[in-house]
């Protein structure tokens, strides 16, 4: 874990690893007020991100990670607060009374380097206007549920001043494992409901099925249930127990055996891939639950899916988005915080942060 703040006993002095410099100390008002008139500067860019604990993040694999170390070799500013600190506040008096500072975030300035143990520093911790910055990556991890969706609202004051990467609203109508279905061509055989006697009948007609929670992430929850497997009405039982929410059900798709997919497209157009192959005995595919990652080409049917559902992540602001596809079948549409930049330049070469980095520039400095 980063040694930040002990040491040297809470200053607000920033390292900065690459030129050496030390920056005088900054009150966090004095701090505030000098972001809110920072002006962009040999087209840099001020750049938040809203995601989990700097402190714990896996540096070799996070994705999060290769774009914030992206955007400081461009020269772009980094600032790093959770969603847990995010803050709207309303209902000013006045006509004169400021606009700006209505989205606020507890936020550190930080830079990053890639050294295990020391990958980033952090000065004081400051409340920011988020309609100052030029970027907001929305890149916390789900689960979807309704502190994430809080969030979408609160982000959507700030745009279109500000751009919100993805865009937040287009985040809040996509759930993975929902937004997928308006290409019912594309899925296999699958079935959203509550209704417990319907997944009977799903599993009758189909056999070997896939049971997993309609928000959940990373493989948590998934089950598959086979033709002989009596588990299915207490699984079912201890669900609905716990949870109003519906469970998605889908065919068992033997396919997985060789691996599943995870296709990036940016800006609706693919560009690169890995595939993720399930650890012996495991039905899940997912690098969270022992998962292998290897490379991988696209196949014709990956590409005919890439272009009847990239017009519609482009109509809806999606720039990076991860989508998951098992032999012939697409299965997920990844737009909350998609992985995988980082295996994909291992196995490939190539730098997919960039690209995103190319694309959120050319956005914002034109303002859409």
């Amino acid at each position: 874990m980063p040694d930040r703040a002990e040491s040297e006993s809470n200053k607000s002095f920033l390292f900065l690893f690459f030129k050496k410099e030390l920056l005088p100390s900054l009150a966090s008002t004095a701090l505030a007020a000098a972001v809110t008139s920072e002006t962009r500067s040999n087209g840099a860019l001020k750049v938040a991100v809203q995601m989990d604990p700097l402190e714990y993040i896996n540096i070799d694999g996070d994705s999060t990670f290769a774009l914030m170390l992206e955007a400081q070799a461009r020269g772009h500013t980094l600032w790093h607060y959770e969603v847990r600190h995010l803050s709207l506040r309303e209902g000013r008096l006045g006509t004169d009374a400021p606009v700006g500072d209505r989205v606020t975030a507890v936020a550190r300035k930080v830079t990053v380097r890639r050294k295990s143990g020391e990958h980033f520093q952090a000065a004081e911790a400051v409340r920011i206007n988020l309609a100052s910055m030029d970027v907001v990556l929305m890149r916390q991890d789900p689960p979807f549920d309704m502190a994430y969706i809080s969030a979408t609202h609160l982000l959507e004051h700030v745009q279109p001043r500000t751009l919100v990467v993805n865009d937040p609203a287009a985040v809040r109508n996509a759930p993975e494992k929902l937004l997928v279905t308006h290409f019912p061509e594309l899925m296999p055989p699958t079935l959203v409901t509550w209704d417990s006697d319907a997944i009977r009948a799903f599993r009758a007609e189909f056999g070997d099925i896939i049971v997993k929670p309609l928000f959940g992430n990373g493989g948590a929850g998934v089950f598959r249930i086979r033709p002989d497997d009596e588990n299915l009405a207490s699984l079912l039982e201890m669900h609905f127990a716990r949870s109003r929410e519906p469970l998605m059900i889908q065919r068992y798709e033997p396919a997985v055996r060789h691996g599943d997919k995870r296709i990036i497209l940016v800006d609706g157009e693919p560009v690169g891939a890995i595939n993720r192959v399930p650890a012996a005995g495991e039905a899940r595919s997912n690098m969270h639950v022992g998962g292998r990652a290897e490379p991988v080409t696209l196949t014709p049917r990956d590409a005919e899916i890439c272009r009847r559902i990239g017009p519609m992540l482009r109509e809806k602001g999606l720039i990076f988005v991860g989508i998951d596809v098992i032999g012939d079948y697409l299965t997920e549409i990844n737009v909350t915080s998609p992985t995988g930049l980082q295996e994909i330049a291992r196995f490939e070469g190539t730098n997919l942060a960039a690209m995103i980095w190319d694309s959120i520039e050319a956005r914002a400095r034109v303002g859409t």
